[in-house]
């Protein structure tokens, strides 16, 4: 697909928009994380979100038939909801920054399901930079909090499984959606999933409690309000615009920037980076740009 130079600066800027964006929903998971446990964490930001796009979701249902509504569940299950509980749990046991690094991975799981689910090509060199990049993972994984390399931090791997869930998701929007705009994908998708994570955080959860309980709930509470309307329902409108007018895997490139971004936030909250790190972040990046080169 060629991009016209108007489609091509449109998808720099929300590419840039988005990296920002994302890259600052780490800290922000972090923040909550110390009032609320992660899967209150998760159902919360969803629900914000679902709430505050459900104006749009109302106004955009007059354009869906109903073969339409089993594929944005699917593809809010698998880009919004399952994604969400995945992260929030897997940074109770890492850094902000690491789990920002880890979501560079996103790229090299949509050429690779691209690949096999969609019949898209890819050359030697890109292969290269699928290797490298999980040389990278897995460097990450063995670095633990204080830059010794003895043990995997198994919560890394729910973050690779929120990569693969995007990695598919994204192909999906991309081939199986596409005659969709990108304001209903994401008001709809989130319309769907949200009655899920409603019922899940008053109904088997002890969220409300933690108000009374928790000084600083409140502001917690605060923090993943901002997550679900940024992060989630503002992102994934500015992400699945993004896919409309490039690729999946240029859409997926946003995970360049979001690591520096993630890692300049967890530095100003006191987090400390060790050369594990940084010797993974580089070889993930590395097989991204390899397995991104056209």
């Amino acid at each position: 697909m060629r991009m016209t130079d108007s489609a091509r600066g449109q998808a720099i800027f929300l590419l840039i928009v988005l990296s920002l964006i994302w890259g600052t929903s780490f800290i922000l998971i972090k923040q909550g994380l110390k009032v609320f446990d992660p899967e209150e964490l998760g159902a919360l930001r969803v629900s914000a979100a679902a709430l505050f796009m459900l104006p749009a979701a109302l106004y955009r249902l007059k354009n869906l038939r109903v073969k339409h509504f089993g594929k944005l569940l699917l593809s809010g299950m698998m880009g919004i909801f399952i994604p969400a509980f995945l992260f929030a749990v897997a940074q109770t046991r890492m850094d902000s920054s690491v789990a920002g690094i880890l979501n560079t991975l996103t790229p090299i799981f949509t050429m690779i399901i691209g690949a096999i689910l969609f019949h898209q090509r890819f050359r030697a060199i890109a292969v290269f930079g699928i290797v490298l990049g999980f040389g990278g993972t897995f460097m990450l994984m063995l670095s633990r909090v204080g830059g010794k390399v003895e043990g995997i931090n198994l919560y890394a791997l729910l973050i690779v499984a929120a990569c693969i869930l995007y990695g598919v998701n994204l192909n999906f929007i991309k081939f199986k959606i596409a005659d969709l705009s990108s304001l209903t994908i994401t008001s709809v998708a989130l319309l769907v999933i949200g009655p899920l994570a409603l019922t899940y955080l008053f109904g088997f959860t002890g969220f409300t409690e933690k108000f009374s309980s928790h000084p600083g709930a409140w502001q917690a509470f605060g923090y993943i309000v901002l997550l679900g309307i940024m992060s989630t329902a503002t992102a994934t409108f500015l992400f699945n615009r993004l896919v409309k007018i490039s690729t999946p895997l240029f859409a997926s490139s946003v995970t360049y920037v979001m690591p520096i971004v993630a890692v300049m936030w967890g530095v100003l909250d006191g987090e400390r980076l060790y050369a594990g790190h940084y010797i993974g972040m580089a070889l993930i990046i590395g097989g991204v740009y390899l397995a991104n080169r056209k």
